[in-house]
């Protein structure tokens, strides 16, 4: 229990000691950090319009079905709810830094008893004053105090200011965290929609291909039975109707699985995805322009987090530097204190209070502040590395998936031509069988490329699809 004894006349002292001799010594040497900066004005620009990434997803998707699922998937999913608990908990470390720089001030009661030897100056003292007239100090003395205590650190050198600060742009960087979490997500919804509509017109065309062959199979099952076909050619146009219907019920696998992968996404149970098929084919391409560099970066949260981060490690360094100088502690209370409950309430005999200051300087203990420096200086530079292996792999996310843009669309054309060739193969093949001119091979090989170029041509408009999204995360676009 501290004690605090009254003082009269209002006269009180504060007394510096230890401090300004260390002062100097126990500065540390100034530690040199690479740069965090890149230049970005180095790297190459397809002009000055305005950036994809700046659209709001609700407008760079348009499709209400998918808008539907990213509603949900923003309010239902997992890692979006707990990246919100991890900014709740920045929040409360930003409150606890701006308490460190505030007086702690405590109120409340403290009790306790006290005996002195008799063979020391206080005890000798106390055995022959009187406490009150006609009553000596008795030996074992209680002690009664109610009132308040205070202590505050004076932040001489910027230690709590800069801890603050680096609290606050932490709590930033969890926000820009979340952004880039909720970047992905969106992304990855839609990748997964595309996924899905693509396998629903896989299936449309194994379903409608399973008809033709089935359709053939009857044809030839006819002509063996007039001599015009054998059996070998029934047994082989029956296996290809058999792998199509094996084709068909992996393809419907496929899809319970891509709808399900959504439902976790979105932090639901099992169930079937509602999604609009009628502008999967015809849709885009888009015309995409980056815009200017430093804008797209800056729009990117990852870009942001890191730099957030790469400047609260800063601040901490700074922090840290500045446990080497004197601290300045100030302490203080006010209340009343008597060695009797009766009497302490007693204006102004009972009255009680104590100010003191003190400025010390660290000195057995700095190899713990300079442990505490160098791992600082540590995740400074580390920080700094993050930052530049973030901007470095998100233009480089970005050039890829460009150039992978503007090829898609022309394999998208030889696609298109593959396909109307073959089908234009298929008519002739089943022609030329007819008269007698083809064998049942060629047909069913013509049957088997056109299918085989049909589903393709889907999954090189799904490949569209996903790197359009991806281009648009890549430009920092989706948390809007």
């Amino acid at each position: 229990m501290q004690r605090f004894f009254l003082i009269k006349n209002g006269s009180w002292a504060v007394v510096f000691a230890c401090g300004i001799v260390c002062f100097v010594s126990c500065i540390p040497n100034k530690v040199t950090t690479p740069s965090h900066h890149v230049n970005l004005t180095s790297l190459p620009s397809s002009g000055d319009s305005i950036a994809v990434g700046q659209i709001p997803w609700k407008v760079f998707y348009g499709d209400v079905m998918l808008t539907t699922l990213i509603d949900s998937l923003l309010v239902g999913n997992l890692d979006a709810k707990i990246a919100l608990q991890r900014i709740e908990r920045a929040k409360a470390g930003l409150r606890f830094a701006k308490g460190t720089l505030i007086p702690t001030v405590a109120g409340g009661t403290a009790t306790g008893v006290r005996r002195f030897g008799l063979y020391t100056m206080d005890g000798a003292g106390n055995a022959t004053t009187d406490i009150l007239p006609g009553q000596t100090v008795p030996t074992n003395l209680p002690d009664y105090f109610v009132g308040f205590q205070a202590s505050w650190e004076a932040d001489i050198w910027g230690k709590l200011r800069n801890r603050k600060r680096g609290a606050y742009l932490r709590l930033l960087a969890t926000q820009e965290a979340k952004n880039w979490l909720v970047t992905n997500l969106v992304a990855e919804v839609a990748n997964q929609y595309y996924q899905l509509l693509a396998l629903d017109f896989e299936l449309d065309i194994v379903i409608e291909n399973a008809e033709i062959q089935k359709n053939a199979l009857e044809i030839v099952m006819v002509q063996k039975e007039t001599g015009a076909s054998n059996e070998l050619a029934v047994n082989q146009f029956r296996a290809q109707l058999l792998n199509t219907k094996a084709l068909e019920l992996e393809i419907r696998q496929r899809i319970t699985e891509t709808e399900n992968t959504i439902n976790i996404l979105l932090g639901r149970p099992p169930q079937p995805v509602a999604r609009n098929r009628q502008d999967f084919l015809g849709a885009f391409p888009l015309q995409l322009s980056i815009g200017n560099i430093p804008a797209w970066l800056e729009n990117r949260p990852d870009v942001k987090q890191a730099e957030l981060e790469l400047l609260a490690n800063g601040l901490e360094v700074k922090s840290v530097r500045a446990m080497f100088y004197p601290s300045l502690l100030v302490n203080g209370g006010l209340g009343f204190q008597a060695f009797q409950t009766d009497l302490l309430l007693k204006n102004p005999q009972s009255l009680a209070f104590l100010l003191t200051g003190n400025f010390f300087s660290p000195i057995l203990n700095r190899s713990q502040i300079k442990a505490e420096y160098q791992a600082a200086i540590a995740a400074q530079i580390e920080a700094v590395y993050q930052y530049r292996k973030t901007v470095i792999t998100g233009y480089t996310e970005l050039v890829n998936q460009l150039a992978n843009y503007e090829r898609l669309i022309k394999i998208t054309e030889y696609n298109q031509d593959e396909v109307r060739f073959l089908q234009t193969a298929v008519d002739n093949a089943n022609e030329l069988y007819r008269t007698g001119r083809a064998t049942y091979l060629e047909v069913l090989l013509a049957q088997r490329n056109a299918l085989e170029a049909r589903i393709a041509s889907i999954e090189v408009k799904r490949r569209q699809l996903t790197c359009r999204v991806n281009v648009y995360k890549a430009l920092g676009g989706g948390w809007k």
